[in-house]
């Protein structure tokens, strides 16, 4: 059976930043408008006043400096507090798959493909803008591909499991030349007036070029060595925004339509399933890893499943984090990590793309530098 490469990555990181600063100086004017509107009730006991954010607290339970956003200023405003991206009509590019197209030109250059080589499209991340028509069949037709294209979403998880995905079909012949990106606008499904999750995500797509070893030319090439992908049901992590509650108006108690979680059960649940799943799967393969690229959801969950894995607290470049910069982007996190963190490992380096998230899912792809 056919070895199967990856070839070439891409990132695209949308211009406008946010730091904490500014999240929270928004944040807190919200906090201040709210109990002050509200001070009748929260005196009465009928209502708990809110409480401020601060840099401190972000940085300490996340890591998180700053983050990528598609629209800025609708995200700072306290009278509003989400991004405001104006719709397109049909015959534009969607926003993802505006995103995707920059991040899918610099995966193909690097794997010296061009787009009408591609044969297999999967669009793989948390949130589509739309059910219809797929946002991967779309792409596919600005780029000039040709084959199938399609959709498929498993939360933070998406990028790992598509990469399985692509390297079946490729193993099966029924594509030779496979486009896996990530689009995910994860401020558009945040509750930027929820003190406990409000600072998580950042908006960002990756993309990844796969094809069999003996097609592939690019100067760079990770040979995938195994595959494994679990899941296992919980309402710890969860968004229930869709098409089937869109008449309920969205108020700032409306919660559980936006992105949820029990950030402590969540914890204590993913960090050992994921520990065992990168352990169990390297010594399967009697493999040990030079760098774990891990899902960028939580400075402490990444630390903690590294030390787990290694046996002793890793070194920054063993489990590098880009959480700093980019913030949660759900599942491009750990491919941008990937894109960004493996130029130093020599030829005969092995390595980790494990994501983990909602559902609960994780993914744990093991590669080799050829």
């Amino acid at each position: 059976m056919s070895d199967i490469v990856i070839s070439g990555t891409g990132l695209y990181t949308p211009p406008n930043a946010i730091s904490n600063e500014e999240l929270v100086k928004a944040f807190n004017q919200y906090v201040d408008n709210f109990n002050e509107e509200n001070v009748a009730a929260i005196e009465a006991g009928q209502l708990e006043p809110l409480a401020h954010s601060s840099s401190e607290f972000i940085l300490k339970a996340s890591g998180i400096k700053s983050r990528h956003v598609v629209s800025k200023d609708g995200i700072l405003d306290p009278e509003v507090m989400m991004p405001l991206i104006p719709e397109r009509s049909n015959d534009q590019p969607s926003v993802m798959v505006e995103m995707a197209m920059h991040a899918a030109d610099e995966a193909l250059k690097a794997a010296g493909r061009e787009p009408e080589e591609v044969d297999l499209v999967i669009c793989a991340a948390s949130n589509m803008q739309r059910p219809y028509p797929a946002m991967a069949v779309e792409l596919q037709h600005f780029l000039g591909a040709k084959g199938l294209a399609f959709d498929m979403n498993v939360a933070c998880s998406s990028a790992t499991f598509g990469i399985a995905t692509a390297a079946g079909l490729l193993k099966a012949g029924n594509a030779k030349l496979a486009l896996v990106v990530n689009p995910e606008i994860c401020s558009g499904h945040l509750n930027f007036r929820d003190r406990d999750s409000h600072f998580i995500f950042g908006d960002a797509c990756t993309a990844l070029v796969l094809e069999r070893a003996e097609d592939a030319t690019a100067p760079e090439q990770w040979h995938i060595r195994g595959e494994k992908l679990i899941t296992q049901f919980s309402n710890n992590i969860r968004n229930n925004f869709g098409f089937l509650n869109r008449t309920a108006p969205l108020t700032q108690f409306d919660l559980d339509k936006l992105f949820v979680q029990e950030g402590r059960k969540v914890f204590k649940e993913v960090v050992p399933m994921v520990s065992e799943l990168i352990s169990s799967e390297l010594a399967r393969q009697a493999l040990s890893p030079d760098r774990l690229w891990l899902h960028q959801a939580n400075i402490n969950m990444n630390q903690f499943i590294a030390r787990k894995v290694l046996g002793r607290d890793p070194e920054p470049a063993e489990a590098p984090v880009i959480l700093d910069e980019y913030a949660n982007t759900s599942s491009a996190g750990s491919i941008i990590a990937f894109h960004k963190h493996r130029g130093d490992l020599p030829s005969g380096s092995v390595g980790v793309i494990c994501s983990f998230g909602a559902g609960y899912s994780a993914g744990c792809i093991t590669v080799q530098k050829g």
